[in-house]
């Protein structure tokens, strides 16, 4: 699925390092077998610890304060939510050999979405629109507002203009779909939509294929929260292109219960992450960077 490193300053972890953590800190798990897990994803290492847990190591450094949000809001969110999500159990510290907090968390049966396809995807459409609806009903008084830690997720668009730009002309050609003037109009018709101007609400920011968690052909649960924050809801719709099609599509969005100006919103949510996540991993991860050209080719297509 990966290959090679992903990150410049990624930080290394094997099998020992991990064992020789858990031991040091916790050592009521240490003779737990210990495991790790493939994964398309790029922000952590997932090691399954016995049955029931799963230690989730940072690849990159500056991961603290996603863990503390974490730590400190998945519990009371999780109560909440029609979905399991990963409810933190400890957080470990960082050490000589690996310079980074990390988390154990209680293990949650399954495969991502991208390794195993819903059995009927509309209606695992409508389950995701409800949790969606869901996290964003849930009082965000005095939760993280986007900033480096979540790559502003949930900020306005207006914010990255520039920078959204200045990418479009980048990508102009490397792969099918990536047209600067077709996706120039999309995000036009983004940026011009009408902002969010109520309280912010929870989001997610990062629901991919590989943060849905599918089991038996059911979407199951609801991973990787480190993107979390309040904020623009509009960022949560990014599955209508990166997951679902047709029938799924249609009953995704007549169940998630937001507006036109948050579906042009959230186009252009995805156009940014996608036109980023092309190029960036499109020789160490072609599975993500699959994903991120099957979203620009949605967008295009239904525009």
């Amino acid at each position: 699925m990966v290959h090679g490193r992903l990150h410049d300053d990624e930080l290394d972890v094997t099998d020992d390092l991990v064992r020789s953590l858990v031991a040091a800190q916790f050592p009521r798990w240490s003779e737990l077998s210990l495991r790790r897990i493939p994964s398309i994803g790029t922000a952590n290492a997932i090691y399954r610890l016995g049955e029931e847990l799963a230690v989730r190591l940072p690849l990159r450094p500056g991961a603290a304060q996603q863990i503390e949000h974490e730590r400190h809001w998945l519990p009371r969110l999780a109560r909440q939510l029609p979905l399991p999500i990963p409810v933190t159990l400890e957080v470990g510290t960082p050490t000589h050999d690996y310079p980074s907090v990390w988390t154990v968390a209680r293990w949650l049966d399954g495969s991502d979405a991208y390794s195993e396809p819903f059995a009927n995807p509309a209606q695992a459409a409508e389950q995701l629109a409800a949790f969606i609806r869901a996290l964003h009903a849930i009082d965000s008084t005095g939760g993280p507002t986007p900033g480096a830690h979540n790559s502003m997720r949930g900020d306005h668009l207006a914010e990255r203009d520039a920078r959204t730009r200045t990418r479009i002309a980048e990508v102009d050609g490397i792969a099918p779909h990536f047209d600067a003037a077709r996706l120039t109009t999309i995000w036009d018709r983004a940026v011009s939509a009408v902002p969010w101007s109520e309280p912010p609400r929870w989001l997610h920011g990062d629901l991919l294929p590989a943060n849905l968690l599918v089991r038996d052909g059911q979407l199951a649960g609801v991973l990787d929260f480190g993107c979390l924050a309040v904020g623009d809801p509009a960022c949560d719709l990014q599955p209508v292109w990166s997951v679902f099609d047709g029938d799924a599509r249609e009953a995704f969005r007549a169940a998630v219960g937001l507006d036109d100006d948050a579906w042009q919103r959230g186009r252009g949510w995805s156009l940014w992450q996608a036109i980023a996540a092309y190029p960036y991993y499109r020789d160490t991860n072609p599975a993500l960077a699959g994903i991120a050209a099957r979203t620009i080719a949605e967008l295009v297509a239904s525009d």
